[in-house]
Formats: C-alpha cells, structure tokens, sequence
C-alpha cells in the first residue's frame, strides 16, 4: 500500500512539475536584515535522531547570530499543513521540516505563500511548479558504508540485525550501504535480517524487532532506530548507531555510528534566503561527506577494540571519498533480508 501511494503521489508531482515551470524563475525578495526568521515543524520529538541533528543545526545559527528560530515538535500528519500555514502567515522568512507522507499537502502550503522559502526533507526531488520549495535527505551513505566495514570486521558470526522505521529511501539507503560495507570485509555469504517497525519514534518496538533478530543469531545490530541498541546491550551484543554518536549512551556496546551534519544544508538555505536567490533545487549533495554533511564517530571505548587493519582500510576510504575517488552507491530500493 505504501508503494502505490508514493507511486500516485510521484505522478501527480511530476504532472504539477510540467505546469507553470516558469515560476521556477521567478526572484526570491532578499533579506536585508542580520537575522532571519526560521521555523521548523517536525513529526517526531527533537530527542530523535532524524529531528535532533536539524534542531543542532538551528540553534548553532541562532547562537552565532544568523536566525531567530522556532520549533513545533510532535506534529501528526492530519495536523501538519495547518502548522506549516501558521508559520507561514506569522511572517517567518524560512520553514523547514519533513514532507514525508504529506509531499502534496506541503507543496500546496508553499504555493499559497509564494515568499516563504520552505527546505523540507523530502523523498522526491524539486518541483519547478514550486519555485520557493528546496529538498533535502539524509544522504550519509559514505558515513554508513564505513560503519559497516567495523561492523563486518567486529562480528564473530556474520550475522546481523537491521532494525528501521519505514521502507522509504531515506532508511533503504543507508542500510544498503551498511551492508556493502560488512559484505565487503565478511564476505558475500554474511546474512542479513531486515525489519521494519512502521514508525519514527518507537523504542519498544524497535526493541522487541530487535530481540528477535538476536534471537536468530544477530551479533551486531543496525541501530537506525532507537530501542535497538538498549536490546544489544541487554543480550550483550554490539551495535552499530545512525545520525547520532550514542556512544557515551553504550559505552560496551555501540561499536561505531555515521553522524548527519545539517549544518551544510541549513547553512545554505539561510545564505540563499538572505540573498533573495533561494530555489527549487535538492539540497541533498550536502549530507555528502565530501561536503561536510556526515562523517564517522569517533570510536570512543572501541578505539583500541576494532582491529588495525580494518581501520586502516576505512581511512583510505575517507580520503578516497572525500577526494571523489570512491563513491558509496545510493540504493533506495528496498532492502531484503537473506
């Protein structure tokens, strides 16, 4: 059901992309004063990882001077046009959340309001229609691939557990990635036992998910929600984190983690805004690692546990993405246990 209903909205996208693409160019009104007025909705509590690494962002560009920013947190899908619409209408010059399962509804609040500048987190690209709505995602598929490198060289039965939230691009990429990293150092015969919980933000699920997968012989678990970390901990197996460092959190657990950085992304919009040059474009180059976007945990209580030699590879890798001269595939398909 999910499939068909991102099937119909991506038609429908690409149907409203072919009318008024001319908009596209139409000038943003530039902002002459220092600080601009951000606002930002999310569908899930700031604690979460998805939603903590923009609300880090945020405050770091209000700290320095740059945005006079505000948050809703916890916004259900029924209710989250209406907050878009009341950002809009309260005068903020840019709004950022997420347009997961609502792509339409949000498309619509942006052209009602054809001088807000909206960065939502997005598994569609940018819609010419649209000319004041930016996307981005969470491409940290260089940060994720070298976790699974440590992941394939610390586990014993190369066996692991994938726990995620929904099947969408954003969560398939990543675990894609994660794989070929521990494929690439265990071997191709190395299984893998993917589950998804069907929600953002809950940890006894995602818990139970992974009780399971550890109960079929997972040793090292892909934590890319929470809950599932508190399970390896409590069966006294590792895990690997996602978008945050929660190393501190399980410090004989948590092997290694691939850190979002909004920064670069959230940056760019706030420079773009003032300008008056913000567009329709994807922002998603910028959680490359390349671009500052993501990057590797520093390993904290496993620095001197994860072998030499597997730690030498990942730092040929850095430099080698960082340089252009490796490149992580991005698969959106959806990842299969085997």
């Amino acid at each position: 059901m999910m499939r068909e209903t991102i099937k119909l909205e991506r038609r429908s996208l690409l149907q409203a992309a072919g009318v008024a693409g001319a908009l596209a160019m139409l000038p943003r009104r530039a902002r002459s004063q220092a600080r601009i007025k951000v606002a930002a909705v999310y569908s899930a509590p700031v604690e979460q990882q998805w939603v903590s690494r923009q609300h880090k962002a945020a405050n770091a560009a209000q700290d320095r001077g740059d945005i006079d920013y505000v948050f809703t947190e916890n916004v259900n899908n029924s209710d989250y046009e209406r907050v878009l619409r009341e950002y809009a209408e309260a005068g903020h010059d840019l709004i950022v959340g997420e347009s997961f399962g609502k792509e339409e509804n949000a498309r619509d609040v942006a052209r009602s309001y054809s001088d807000v500048a909206f960065l939502m987190g997005s598994s569609f690209k940018e819609d010419p229609s649209v000319p004041n709505f930016a996307v981005f995602d969470n491409y940290i598929q260089d940060a994720s691939y070298l976790t699974g490198l440590i992941a394939g060289a610390m586990s014993k039965s190369r066996n692991f557990g994938l726990v995620g939230g929904y099947p969408i691009p954003e969560v398939n990429r990543l675990m894609h990635a994660f794989m070929q990293g521990a494929r690439e150092w265990s071997g191709d015969d190395s299984r893998f036992q993917v589950a998804f919980i069907g929600s953002w933000y809950d940890p006894p699920k995602a818990k139970e998910a992974a009780f399971a997968q550890i109960d079929a012989g997972a040793d090292m678990m892909y934590a890319e929600r929470f809950g599932v970390s508190d399970a390896a901990r409590e069966r006294g197996v590792l895990a690997i984190g996602n978008v945050i460092d929660t190393q501190d959190d399980y410090p004989e657990t948590v092997v290694a983690s691939a850190i979002w950085h909004f920064e670069p992304t959230l940056d760019k919009a706030i420079k773009e805004v003032k300008a008056g040059t913000f567009k329709a474009e994807d922002y998603g180059v910028y959680s490359f690692m390349k671009h500052g976007g993501c990057s590797l945990a520093p390993l904290g209580t496993f620095e001197d546990k994860v072998p030499g030699e597997v730690m030498e590879l990942v730092r040929a890798r850095i430099e080698a993405i960082k340089a252009g001269e490796f490149v992580v595939p991005i698969n959106d398909e959806v990842p299969r246990s085997n």
